[in-house]
């Protein structure tokens, strides 16, 4: 196959962090090139680099047999290159005919002609079965169509080469299916894809090479047909790693957490989770899948005691905490979305951080015992496998994962009943995700009754003895997971109608 573009020795530098460390990247006409790496690896970076967001220190881009330097994503367009980014690019009060033309010139310019531009979406819209309202407000679509728009646009610019940024991050499966087949048939008339993503389902699925980047470095490309989870992972983490978890068989036991027609409102004061009920036995690992935004964040942090729901009844061990702060609720484990702004205080120490719930333990007449501290901080250290310099360093000096250890430690070591374990993987890097996924298992061994908020459905299905489906802040439907099946927890997560628990 012809090449269509290739990246020669680029480098990227923030300060003193190399981004990009000679990155070479071959991409050949009409195929789906998947760009793969766990988040920091540099696959954003160095498609930013080509699309003229960011200038490269070193190296040099070759498209379509040229050398070219885009100064800008307007130069980047002009040569056939389009991007959608993770976070769309749209103006919400435009309508989609609107945001198409944001920028262009149509045949009758200054003045758009409506009528060409219908034509032409027509035409796209036929070829590659992307099907959008193009006098709808962007602010009244939904992600899913709001991602069409974005690839719409790029296509109506006539590209050659697409670029795609974690696509499927927000979408429903059924989604993921149409977009899929719309890439497929976008390949069949001679357009170029590259599909960046750290998910290695996807990237089995859709592309037909590999390139993966470890630490801002290709370590290598693979043709797809001829790989699997098991390499790929090795690749993107430089070591082995088990990929299936053998989840055992648990004996439940009684009911621990129950949620009575829970309501609770946003930030905004709007209705963001309604009437929502549930229970979880010691024992079960209780899952909630769904778009993000469809009232999960809310739901979990009513539980956690970080917001006060306006109706319903939130019990533990048979003991109402609905209105009970977080004090009242000790024997509530919380791993929360968002780690760095609610999980830890990022100025304190490690070791602040671990026992910042439970400083009362460490009394010692009027002041702390910190020779125990440290000692108790280093075991779970330890334990918990968490790397850092010292107890004393700033919980903001480590990285993501090891943030997320740390939430562990100081969560987990406190002998929850409940544990409220919100995307608890994501961002994470494989082997962090295998160690998160079986502590979790190991818990509800020991009798925890465990709430698992993810929006990674093969983590759902991994995981869970029951999944609940939460869609606008209702729960859809819940399912034994022996009865659940992709399909059907799809349709609920798009709307689709209940179904009996």
């Amino acid at each position: 196959m012809e090449t269509l573009l290739e990246l020669r020795n680029i480098v990227k530098r923030f300060g003193d962090v190399i981004a990009n460390d000679h990155v070479n990247l071959e991409v050949r006409k009409g195929e789906i090139h998947g760009l793969l790496g766990e988040n920091g690896a540099g696959k954003t970076t160095l498609m930013n680099v080509l699309y003229g967001i960011y200038q490269p220190d070193e190296g040099e881009i070759i498209f379509e047999g040229k050398k070219v330097r885009f100064k800008s994503p307007k130069d980047a367009i002009s040569a056939g290159i389009g991007m959608v980014h993770q976070h769309f690019m749209l103006v919400p009060r435009m309508n989609v005919l609107q945001n198409l033309v944001l920028g262009y010139r149509t045949p009758s310019d200054p003045l758009v002609d409506v009528r060409w531009v219908e034509e032409k979406v027509r035409k796209l819209s036929r070829r590659y079965g992307i099907d959008i309202a193009l006098y709808e407000v962007v602010m009244n679509l939904s992600v899913g169509e709001e991602q069409r728009v974005e690839i719409l646009k790029a296509l109506f610019r006539d590209v050659k080469l697409l670029i795609l940024d974690e696509p499927t991050a927000v979408l429903t499966p059924k989604e993921v299916e149409t977009l899929f087949s719309a890439l497929k048939a976008m390949t069949k008339s001679g357009l170029t894809i590259i599909f960046i993503t750290h998910k290695l389902k996807e990237a089995l699925s859709v592309t037909d090479r590999i390139t993966v980047l470890r630490k801002g470095k290709n370590v290598g490309t693979v043709e797809t047909k001829k790989t699997n989870e098991r390499e790929l992972a090795r690749m993107m983490i430089g070591r082995e790693v088990v990929m299936d978890i053998q989840k055992p068989k648990i004996e439940f036991g009684s009911e621990i957490l129950k949620v009575q027609d829970l309501w609770v409102k946003d930030d905004r004061g709007q209705d963001a989770v309604k009437g929502v009920s549930f229970s979880i036995r010691s024992g079960e690992i209780f899952g909630v899948a769904g778009v993000s935004g469809n009232g999960q964040k809310e739901l979990e942090e009513a539980i956690a005691g970080l917001r006060k729901p306006f109706r319903g009844k939130i019990a533990l061990d048979g003991k109402d905490i609905t209105n009970l702060g977080v004090a009242g609720r000790k024997d509530i484990a919380y791993i929360p979305e968002d780690r760095i702004g609610v999980g830890l205080a990022p100025s304190l120490s490690v070791m602040e951080n671990l026992f910042m719930k439970d400083f009362k333990n460490f009394k010692k007449g009027l002041t702390l015992d910190f020779k125990s501290m440290e000692e108790e901080a280093r075991k779970l250290i330890e334990e918990f496998s968490v790397k850092t310099p010292s107890v004393h360093a700033p919980a903001s000096t480590l990285s993501g994962g090891n943030i997320q250890r740390l939430i562990l430690a100081r969560e987990f070591s406190r002998n929850p009943k409940v544990i409220i374990a919100s995307q608890p993987t994501r961002g994470l890097d494989v082997a962090g995700i295998d160690y998160v996924r079986r502590r979790l298992i190991e818990s509800a061994e020991k009798g925890c009754a465990v709430l698992l908020i993810s929006e990674d459905l093969d983590e759902i299905f991994q995981l869970s003895d029951r999944i609940a489906v939460m869609y606008e802040g209702e729960i859809r439907g819940i399912i034994p997971r022996e009865k659940a099946d992709y399909e059907t927890v799809g349709y609920l997560m798009a709307g689709g109608m209940e179904v009996a628990a």
